[in-house]
């Protein structure tokens, strides 16, 4: 062979594998999914799945008896069927023989093994234990006793009926945990966790980098009798700063962003909430109703004469514009809360029961609170965290046209988290994200027996009428007569004004248009069993 037919020839052959290292890559990167978590992740051990962060990651490894789907119906899991007994105490679960925890040399020679109904049991009880800590342990507060029946039967039986209690289950706090590998790693089981779920641990470098496989023997099977998960690996990076996610996301390197920042949501959207045109060629917006109401809440056991001041309270409610708050600071992304305090999306919301913009209503209100006080200066003050500083002070011009005074103080979150607690704040900013899917949860925020801090009842609304309800709601078995108690109770707590509902959030995710399969749900959880990439 000559010289140049040498060189042709190894040029051509480089040509070849560089075209083959490319394809290699790209198929590859079609088998993983990437995401990127603001903050680190504290722990992938179910007990401890109380923020966003980890419960995303724990859901792709861990399943509990009974799960969730888009529309908040719960579905079986690990159990394929239940029974519920008359007097609704007793609930018994019958579990698949089907499922096994992923592969550890801790189960000895066939290093793994199948989930019986003792697993559960075990679960529960760590759920329990004390020194564990759980901050999920409420979830079993309505739970007598539970057992094992058998290998392939669980029985719960509650205090008194609690018609929202499946719901509770599909929270990752129940998920089913291996006892021999749990007390091999002991508090380490945190860093190396053994589930059931679609995906496995793989690798984790903490503030760096997270990795999942597929589970080649996850139980679950889609429509067309096809396994899941369809991806090979899930991989997470912690890239604090959201600016640098959204460049991320856009250089392809990240395969979704979930939620509205305004660090970018002007470069992405239009004044009315759709794609720029320049985005709609490579990205797709899901969006859909989110079980979270934003809100102001007055501490009613406050001496404040504004708070405590029925005609203040109601002028703050009708003085000033939801609907165009929600268009300009947040590009209509929401819906402006004109109902109560149940949101959208959960039966019990009633959009007739709160306050329309009326900037006369709200002057008039001020001007009887004026002359029935002689106090000239009415004033309130806001206390609200930086990343919602546009939102008050949109508020506080508004309001002021009324004849209100209006301050705002910006504060720390976790100061504004403790004070808010503690009654340190007269008139305050938050919000609530619905721990289950029903309305209870929500109304649960104004039962007078749950004072914070040893409850969420952070204002201190206190009725009598409310609280009568609330225990008949907890008794009523029947989904319509209980869905009319809620109604009544959302009713009764907007007449009196304890808050201010500013909007019910949405759920609103961008990925890249060769993602399919990524759903939303109310309850913002994050499913990839289901994704593809092509």
């Amino acid at each position: 062979m000559t010289n140049w037919y040498r060189y042709l020839f190894i040029f051509l052959f480089f040509c070849v594998f560089l075209a083959c290292s490319d394809s290699n890559k790209t198929k590859l990167d079609n088998l993983v999914f990437r995401y990127n978590e603001h903050k680190n992740i504290s722990s992938l051990d179910p007990a401890y799945a109380k923020d966003n962060a980890n419960i995303w990651a724990v859901n792709q490894l861990f399943n509990g008896l009974v799960q969730m789907d888009n529309n908040l119906n719960v579905k079986p899991c690990i159990a394929k069927s239940w029974s519920i007994s008359k007097n609704a105490l007793d609930y018994e679960f019958t579990l698949r023989k089907d499922v096994f925890f992923h592969k550890h040399e801790g189960f000895g020679k066939d290093s793994t093994r199948q989930v019986k109904a003792r697993d559960f049991e075990y679960s529960f009880n760590r759920l329990l234990d004390k020194q564990i800590a759980s901050p999920g342990s409420w979830v079993l507060n309505k739970v007598n006793h539970f057992k094992a029946i058998n290998d392939t039967v669980f029985k719960i039986t509650l205090k008194q009926p609690f018609p929202a209690f499946l719901g509770l289950l599909t929270m990752k706090y129940c998920s089913v945990v291996p006892k021999e590998i749990v007390e091999l790693y002991k508090s380490d089981f945190r860093s190396q966790p053994i589930g059931t779920g679609p995906f496995k641990f793989k690798r984790w470098e903490e503030n760096i980098k997270l990795v999942f496989r597929k589970n080649t023997l996850y139980f679950e099977k889609d429509k067309n009798n096809r396994a899941l998960p369809y991806l090979e690996a899930v991989a997470i990076t912690f890239l604090p700063d959201k600016q640098s996610e959204f460049l991320q996301f856009v250089q392809g390197n990240i395969d979704f962003i979930s939620g509205l920042d305004s660090s970018y949501k002007d470069e992405l959207l239009t004044a009315n909430g759709n794609l720029k045109p320049s985005y709609k060629k490579t990205t797709q917006m899901l969006r859909g109703p989110y079980l979270n109401t934003e809100y102001l809440g007055f501490y009613m056991d406050s001496n404040t004469p504004e708070t405590q001041s029925l005609l203040i309270r109601k002028a703050v409610n009708y003085g000033f514009d939801r609907q165009k708050m929600i268009t300009y600071l947040r590009n209509g992304i929401g819906n402006a809360a004109q109902g109560g305090f149940i949101p959208k999306g959960l039966p019990g919301y009633n959009p007739t029961v709160g306050y329309s913009y009326n900037p006369q209503k709200a002057k008039q209100l001020v001007k009887s609170y004026i002359e029935k006080t002689g106090n000239p200066s009415p004033t309130i003050t806001i206390t609200t965290t930086g990343n919602y500083l546009s939102f008050c002070e949109y508020i506080q011009r508004e309001l002021q046209k009324t004849g209100l005074i209006v301050n705002i103080d910006v504060i720390p979150a976790a100061t504004l988290k403790d004070a808010k607690a503690h009654g340190r704040l007269k008139l305050f900013r938050a919000s609530w994200i619905a721990d289950y899917p029903d309305a209870e949860n929500y109304l649960s925020l104004f039962y007078s027996k749950n004072l914070a801090p040893n409850g969420p009842n952070y204002t201190h609304f206190k009725n009598t009428q409310f609280d009568t309800w609330y225990e008949e709601a907890y008794l009523e078995t029947n989904t319509e007569q209980r869905t009319k108690l809620y109604k009544k109770m959302d009713a009764l707590v907007m007449e009196q004004a304890p808050i201010i509902p500013l909007f019910y959030d949405e759920v609103i995710r961008f990925t890249s248009k060769k993602v399919k399969g990524l759903d939303i749900n109310p309850t913002n959880l994050l499913n990839l069993k289901h994704v593809i990439k092509e």
